[in-house]
C-alpha cells in the first residue's frame, strides 16, 4: 500500500481524495468492496484535512502531472468546498494548463442551501455528476442518499452548471447485480438538462 490517500493515480491521472463523507451510499460504491484504489488505501484516519496537506502530496506527485486532475474519492469532494477551492487555486496558479474535474452526487447547493457554482468559475473545468436513475424511485433505490430531495436536487445542479458553462457530463452506472436502470430515459433527461451523458459500466474492481 502507499501513502498517498489523499492523492493518488489511476489511468495516468493524479485524482485528489479529501473526504470519506458522502450524502449518498450507493449500492455500487466501491469503498463498500474494498479499501484501495490500484494500491492506495483511501479511507482517511481524519476528515480535518488542510488544503496544505493535500498540495503536499501533489508536489510529491507533480512528475506524473497529466492534462487532467480529478477530485474523487472514497467520498464526496464538494462536501470539503473550502478545501476543494484552495486545492483548485494553486493548481491554476501553478499548473495554469492542467484541466480540472470533480466528480459529484451534484448534492452541493442542497447541503449548503445556495447555489456554489458561480464560486467555481475558473477553477473547475468539468463536472461529472451522478445521475444513477431515471426518477426518484430508481435513484433512491440505488444511491441510498441521507437527505431528502437528493434525486430533484442533482438534476438542478446539472442544469445549473451547464447553465453556468461548466463542461457537464451526467452518468450512471449500469451493470451491477439485478440493479435496472432505463438508460434511453436517462439520456433524455441529461439532454433536456443540456448536459452531455455517460454510461459508466460497472467493473468488478470497482473502476
Amino acid at each position: 500500500m502507499t501513502d498517498y490517500n489523499l492523492v493518488y493515480l489511476l489511468d495516468g491521472k493524479i485524482y485528489i481524495n479529501l473526504t470519506n463523507s458522502c450524502t449518498n451510499n450507493c449500492v455500487f460504491c466501491i469503498r463498500n468492496i474494498k479499501e484501495d484504489v490500484v494500491g492506495a488505501n483511501l479511507f482517511l484516519n481524519t476528515e480535518n484535512v488542510k488544503a496544505e496537506d493535500v498540495i503536499k502530496q501533489l508536489e510529491a506527485m507533480k512528475d506524473n502531472l497529466s492534462s487532467e486532475i480529478v477530485f474523487c474519492g472514497y467520498g464526496e469532494p464538494m462536501l470539503k468546498l473550502d478545501i476543494l477551492k484552495e486545492v483548485a487555486k494553486y493548481i491554476k496558479k501553478n499548473y495554469p494548463k492542467t484541466i480540472l474535474r470533480v466528480n459529484t452526487n451534484g448534492h452541493a447547493n442542497l447541503v449548503y442551501k445556495k447555489n456554489v457554482l458561480p464560486g467555481l468559475k475558473g477553477l473547475i473545468d468539468k463536472f461529472s455528476v451522478s445521475l444513477n436513475g431515471e426518477n426518484e424511485e430508481v435513484y433512491n433505490k440505488i444511491s441510498l442518499p441521507t437527505i431528502k430531495g437528493a434525486y430533484e436536487a442533482v438534476k438542478d445542479f446539472i442544469k445549473e452548471a451547464v447553465k453556468e458553462g461548466f463542461d457537464t457530463t451526467a452518468t450512471i452506472v449500469t451493470g451491477y447485480k439485478d440493479y435496472d436502470v432505463d438508460m434511453p430515459k436517462c439520456i433524455e433527461i441529461t439532454k433536456d438538462l443540456g448536459a452531455k451523458f455517460r454510461e459508466r459500466p460497472w467493473l468488478d474492481n470497482g473502476y
